[in-house]
Formats: C-alpha cells, sequence, structure tokens
C-alpha cells in the first residue's frame, strides 16, 4: 500500500484482535507495514493502564483506548491527531446493562480525526438467546441507533467500525441454517442492523462488493478456516458525507492466516479525506 497520506486519501480498518496482549506484535507489524493509516480495535482485553501507547508511538501513531480488565475494550489508533475523544457509548440516559445493573462494559469509543467522527464499537454477543443478554444486545444497538442518528445531524463524514455481532445477509455466513437460533443470526438482531442502514448509513464494503462471499470472521475449531466455514459480522457503516469519499473497501484475509492469529481478520475502506 502506498503512503495515503501523500495521496490525500486514507485506509480505515477494523479490527477484533481478541486480546491486544496476543495479537500485539501482529497489530504493530500491521501498521509498519502501512496496512492502514486509522485502525480500529476490539476485543482488547486489557485495562487502561496496560495499553502499549508508547509502542504505537514509536512507529508514528497516536491511540486512545477505553479498556476493561479481563473482557472488551475498544482503541482508536491513528497516524493522524485524535481530538474530542469520547468513551462510552454516549447517550442521554443510563440504560441497564444484563440483568438490570449499570452498563459498565467498555465497548464505545469516539474521536475526531482529519475532519471525521470515527468510532470504534463492540456489540454485546447476545448469546445464549433468548435470554438477559439477547436483551441487552437488542438495548446497546437501539442506543447505538439513536447516537448514530444524531451524528448525522453534524453533516460530516462519520463512520461507525466494529464488530457488530451481526451477519446481515445469507451471503455473509457460510451455511444460515447452522446459525438458526444464534443470536448474531436472529432476525431481530439483523432487524436492527437494517435500521442503521435505513437511517442513512452505508455497509462500506456492500457498497464496493454488493455481493460474493467476504467473510472476517473464521472460529478457531472444527478446521473453519481451512474450510472457510466463515462469517462477516465486522463491519464499517459510513454517513452520506463518508460514502460519498469511498475509494474501496475489502477484507485483509492474510492476517487470519498467519501463526497464532486472531479469530477475526481486519475489514478497510479507503476514503478521500476532507479537505
Amino acid at each position: 500500500m502506498t503512503s495515503s497520506v501523500m495521496t490525500k486519501t486514507a485506509r480505515i480498518a477494523t479490527w477484533n484482535v481478541n486480546s491486544l496482549k496476543a495479537r500485539r506484535e501482529h497489530v504493530l507489524t500491521y501498521l509498519s507495514e502501512g496496512k492502514a493509516d486509522i485502525l480500529l480495535l476490539q476485543e482488547l482485553k486489557l485495562q487502561d493502564a496496560d495499553f502499549p501507547h508508547d509502542a504505537f508511538k514509536e512507529i508514528g501513531f497516536s491511540s486512545v483506548c477505553h479498556g476493561q480488565k479481563t473482557y472488551n475494550g475498544v482503541a482508536i489508533i491513528s497516524r493522524f491527531d485524535i481530538e474530542n475523544i469520547v468513551r462510552g457509548l454516549p447517550n442521554g440516559e443510563a440504560p441497564a446493562g444484563i440483568d438490570g445493573e449499570a452498563d459498565t462494559h467498555a465497548r464505545y469509543i469516539q474521536a475526531d480525526i482529519k475532519g471525521m467522527t470515527i468510532a470504534s464499537l463492540y456489540l454485546p454477543n447476545g448469546n445464549p438467546c433468548p435470554g438477559p443478554k439477547f436483551d441487552y444486545k437488542l438495548r446497546w444497538m437501539k442506543r447505538l441507533a439513536g447516537v448514530a442518528e444524531t451524528l448525522l445531524h453534524s453533516e460530516r463524514p462519520i463512520i461507525l467500525g466494529g464488530d457488530y455481532n451481526v451477519m446481515p445477509q445469507d451471503v455473509d455466513c457460510y451455511d444460515p441454517n447452522a446459525w438458526e437460533g444464534d443470536a448474531l443470526w436472529h432476525p431481530d438482531s439483523r432487524a436492527a442492523f437494517f435500521a442503521l442502514a435505513h437511517s442513512g448509513y452505508t455497509d462500506a464494503l456492500r457498497s464496493i462488493h454488493p455481493t460474493g462471499e467476504k467473510f472476517s470472521f473464521w472460529d478457531y475449531q472444527a478446521g473453519a478456516w481451512q474450510k472457510n466455514n466463515g462469517i462477516r459480522i465486522d463491519h464499517l457503516m459510513m454517513s452520506p458525507e463518508a460514502a460519498s469519499r469511498l475509494c474501496a473497501a475489502d477484507v485483509d484475509n492474510a492476517e487470519r492466516g498467519k501463526e497464532r492469529p486472531s479469530d477475526h481478520t481486519p475489514v478497510y475502506c479507503d476514503i478521500t479525506l476532507p479537505a
């Protein structure tokens, strides 16, 4: 990839790393090789104090995170300045988490970069379904829809990237029948995802590749990677102002084939930067 700093475009990638501690060198190499200008990470599985900001700074990147011990955690890493950071899903109310307790999960971080508002998000899995965890997933998605609608009013490029834990269409799963009853394929989950699309957001990858398999996750079990039994649950959703700048989008399968990989692989888009 040619440096996009000179061409006035940026590559924005989202990647659930399934433990930044375990995948730290993978991420540093990915950025050092020029694979992304802005990288959205999910499932860090570490606290803020343990985030390796210095390691990213050494290769020319700024970073912000919203971490949590053992679980969840999201981050934004950028070769450009990061401003106006928001940690936690912004919402005027304080909706309940699972089983009615306060929602303290580190699942959302938002910032302004190069005239764009960009968020890294990690939606709840929702299983077992039905149940309290699925109810929490749907509440979280409803909150996200409210935030996304508010952001549209800014009329600036908005990119909401991350692990949505939703397979929108049949083509996004190697075998939809095998996922019947799962929260990732539940009609209510997919309806919530499409509500976001219908409000004005564009699925970057499907805008460029409207048909065909483009998986972003392969389970560690049963040779899923080798058999290509994958699913697409990692998405970059773009406001009209961002979608109009979209140049390319795809999945970087190479990372899934490396030694000790995450079960997810990066999904990216190239966009023209605002003036």
